[in-house]
């Protein structure tokens, strides 16, 4: 599709953009392509208050409010925390061969974003059959206007649960980014309470998918790869390389969608005013003209630009949260373990590009 159809539209009426410079340019132009769904399918249930589906200048109002938790002081000074999870799920371990999806890859990060927006870890059973629930959505076609009920109804029983702790939060406000959000003003106003839980929703969900996805996908593309594993074991500050590498060659989230706001022409194709566009960010991310042989793991690949975080105003706020997880479970890995071998892998089959379960098995 590269190659041939760099922009191909489906029988949906959708656009599907497959080129990196393409879907670079896509992600960097918001006022041509609007991350702003509504104006095509009606109001969605991250829409109200949802960074990742409004624009500028609301957008930078509602980015602003979370980004002091999301600053590189803010995280860098989570790492003696993150580290201290990590060994306590390794101790917990049920012995050598265990899923490493259930038992680190999960629990790491929910626990992670659970204590920043101050909601209970230990609900962490709920918030993965609310992701999965979420995740398992199949959606051939994102202009269906039965989509937005059925993500309403899959994300109903988490959005209750923030929502009461949000109501807590008024009452009694805590130090954590959930207190923050509910009692911050933007522009002499309060944020509206459906604001603060979608905004809670996407935190929670995109605050642990990613990394989960990451640090499994990581593991399985250097047992894949065992001349870069052995070299990332014996020297662990090629770990952010790995890392970054793992990205690219499986990128969490495959696509992000965006809509036209006037006629644009790409790639030699005219894509009409209010239609819906489908940046791959996985193809992007295997483009032969931005990297040289995109199907090998390569620690000495010179990553420039890789989009698995996305690209523009949109870029991921927990980019730099996501990395230092997956490096710290990464290193805590390689340092209790020897060898770390796949044994059974179930991947998710919607959405995300990744291992679900990971059962290895490991050699001390």
């Amino acid at each position: 599709m590269r190659d041939e159809h760099p922009v191909w539209r489906d029988s949906y009426g959708m656009y599907h953009v497959f080129r990196y410079d393409d879907v670079r340019a896509v992600l960097a132009d918001h006022e041509r392509f609007s991350s702003d769904r509504t104006r095509l399918m009606g109001q969605q249930p991250f829409g109200q208050g949802g960074i990742t589906m409004i624009d500028p200048p609301e957008h930078r109002h509602q980015r602003r409010l979370i980004t002091a938790a999301f600053t590189p002081a803010s995280i860098a000074a989570l790492e003696p925390r993150i580290a201290a999870i990590a060994d306590e799920l390794l101790d917990a371990l049920p012995g050598p061969d265990f899923d490493l999806v259930e038992h680190l890859a999960y629990p790491l990060p929910v626990i992670v974003i659970a204590e920043l927006l101050g909601i209970p870890p230990g609900d962490r059973d709920l918030f993965r059959t609310w992701s999965d629930r979420l995740m398992s959505l199949q959606v051939p076609d994102f202009t269906d206007p039965s989509l937005a009920r059925r993500v309403a109804e899959a994300m109903a029983e988490m959005n209750a649960y923030l929502r009461a702790h949000c109501a807590e939060r008024r009452t009694r406000p805590r130090d954590d980014l959930l207190s923050r959000l509910v009692h911050a003003e933007v522009d002499g106003e309060r944020l509206e309470e459906e604001q603060v839980v979608n905004t809670a929703s996407l935190l929670l969900l995109a605050g642990h998918v990613t990394s989960t996805v990451l640090i499994g996908n990581t593991v399985l593309c250097l047992a894949e790869a065992p001349e870069a594993e052995r070299r990332v074991r014996a020297d662990t500050s090629l770990v952010p390389k790995a890392l970054e590498e793992s990205m690219r060659l499986r990128s969490p989230f495959m696509q992000a969608g965006r809509v036209t706001t006037q006629d644009v022409e790409l790639a030699g194709e005219t894509i009409p005013a209010n239609r819906f566009v489908m940046a791959w960010l996985l193809s992007a991310n295997h483009d032969e003209r931005q990297f040289t042989d995109p199907e090998l793991f390569d620690l000495d690949r010179r990553l420039t630009g890789q989009l698995a975080f996305g690209h523009g105003v949109h870029f991921c706020l927990g980019a730099q949260l996501g990395r230092l997880e997956g490096r710290i479970a990464l290193e805590r890995l390689l340092g209790r373990f020897t060898e770390l071998r796949p044994a059974k892998l179930a991947f998710y089959e919607s959405q995300i590009f990744g291992v679900r379960e990971m059962h290895v098995r490991g050699s001390s």
